[in-house]
């Protein structure tokens, strides 16, 4: 008699398995139900909770004049001197507030700080979204030492099938061809298990969030 192997038995197992048709119905799967807990709080108070958990820097802005004031702080606070920008609307906002920055290429190996917009911010992971469609491309966010978001309540989503749902809506047929999520900044421990911050890319992510939203009663 053939002496069978417990690995042998496995494998007879696994090639009846799929040489057999299961008999279970397998009804309509249910895509649109949110398989997540909701939270009563607002989209933007979880985005900062959550960012925050993930060593993100959130800062709320009522307006445009108090991103310039905050911008400020953080900018002196931290000692940032090479800012780098590519969008045109965030070089109005910082010509206005009298901050200097550069859209030269030829600086933009030397940048220190990257400031770009996002696609949507990500509530219930506090996750920012960005694609390749933006003008800041695929390199700003990663490469610079300090990457500054700046975002509007407008662009807050509950989770990623929103965020996508978001992006599908805006581009329609011309879906961009890379979008990801950047969830605070990079993390590793592969050398002799110490933490460290930003090995891939930004130590540190701050997020601005504006307010523009419109109150209503």
């Amino acid at each position: 008699m053939t002496d069978v192997t417990s690995r042998e038995k496995v494998l007879k197992k696994i090639r009846k398995a799929l040489t057999t048709k299961s008999t279970q119905e397998i009804g309509d799967v249910d895509k649109d139900s949110e398989i997540y807990t909701g939270s009563d709080e607002p989209f933007e108070i979880q985005f900062a909770q959550n960012f925050s958990a993930l060593n993100g820097k959130f800062v709320f802005c009522e307006n445009e004049a108090e991103f310039i004031e905050n911008f400020e702080f953080f900018r002196s606070d931290n000692s940032w001197k090479t800012i780098f920008c590519l969008e045109p609307l965030i070089k109005e906002m910082l010509r206005r507030g009298n901050i200097a920055f550069s859209d030269n290429e030829e600086q933009f190996a030397s940048t220190d700080v990257g400031v770009t917009f996002c696609e949507c911010l990500i509530a219930r992971t506090g996750s920012i979204m960005i694609s390749s469609k933006q003008i800041s491309g695929r390199r700003l966010p990663i490469y610079s030492n300090y990457h500054i978001v700046i975002a509007f309540t407008s662009q807050l989503m509950y989770n990623l099938k929103d965020g996508l749902k978001f992006i599908r809506d805006k581009y329609t047929s011309a879906i961009p061809s890379m979008i990801t999520t950047i969830s605070g900044p990079s993390k590793t421990a592969d050398i002799e298990k110490t933490l460290v911050q930003g090995a891939h890319g930004p130590k540190e992510v701050f997020v601005f969030l504006i307010d523009d939203v419109p109150l209503t009663d």
